[in-house]
């Protein structure tokens, strides 16, 4: 069975990676219950052989499958089936996928806004810089640690060290998460269109633009995680409906003070 060249159906055939067929038999497979909760999946070795991928995508596919919640992997005995259906909620290092969304939402909308006001020329060619590299970057795991550079180096531009120390802690979920997204959803290129509307509202000193980039952003992030796994087991407003953005500035009943962004005015007193 040769999965590394597979479309899916429809009128216009998309072709899909050697990972997402992987990630779809191997998941099917164990939803449909061809595997009993806690029986091990055939051995690396045996699975490369029947689907004829090679190890690294096998093993990409393996790990997109325990972060679901459907398999365990045990070191030296191999990978257990551990329920026959998703978790709605999947963990990236040490937080859940609604705790990181919650977080980020909380945090990386108003530092946006604060950045717009507080960026420094360097700030701005750093994070150009960024932008440049990740256009060009064709292997995913670099592309993944520029991208959680370039969410570190907005926190950075808000001239708070306090924001940067929660970006720093939640790095390497948010590396987890972007890779996840990535191989599962495809979402590089709309990503890297992304940044360049938040570095544009930077360049414009545009705090509501800012804001507002920076929640289309996280409300995308969140639409295609709940494309791969599911809703979210939290009840939680989305991105774009926990910030009602009006014509300027940001909603003070959607923040809490004390993350309102100053306005323009009373930056420069």
């Amino acid at each position: 069975m040769n999965l590394s060249d597979s479309q899916t159906a429809g009128e216009a055939p998309k072709r899909i990676s050697a990972l997402e067929a992987v990630l779809g038999h191997l998941r099917g497979a164990i939803e449909r219950g061809e595997y009993a909760v806690g029986e091990k999946l055939p051995s690396e070795a045996e699975l490369c052989r029947r689907l004829e991928v090679s190890r690294p995508v096998l093993r990409e596919a393996l790990r997109a499958l325990q972060t679901m919640g459907l398999t365990v992997s045990r070191t030296g005995k191999g990978t257990f089936v551990l329920s026959h259906g998703p978790v709605e909620d999947p963990t990236f290092g040490d937080y859940s996928a609604s705790d990181l969304l919650e977080v980020r939402r909380h945090v990386e909308i108003p530092v946006a806004g604060y950045a717009a006001l507080r960026r420094t020329p360097e700030d701005l060619d750093h994070l150009a810089h960024l932008l440049e590299r990740m256009e060009r970057e064709t292997d995913t795991t670099a592309w993944v640690a520029m991208d959680t550079l370039f969410h570190l180096a907005v926190a950075r531009a808000a001239q708070n060290p306090v924001f940067r120390r929660v970006i720093e802690e939640i790095r390497d979920a948010l590396a987890r998460q972007s890779a996840f997204l990535n191989d599962l959803g495809g979402r590089r290129e709309q990503s890297n269109q992304e940044h360049q509307a938040i570095v544009d509202a930077l360049v414009d000193r545009s705090e509501h633009d800012a804001v507002e980039a920076m929640t289309h952003h996280l409300a995308r992030v969140e639409s295609t995680l709940t494309t791969i796994v599911g809703s979210p087991r939290r009840a939680v407003p989305s991105a774009e409906d926990a910030l009602a953005i009006p014509s300027a500035g940001v909603s003070p009943t959607a923040v809490p003070p004390t993350a309102v962004p100053p306005t323009e005015g009373e930056a420069r007193a």
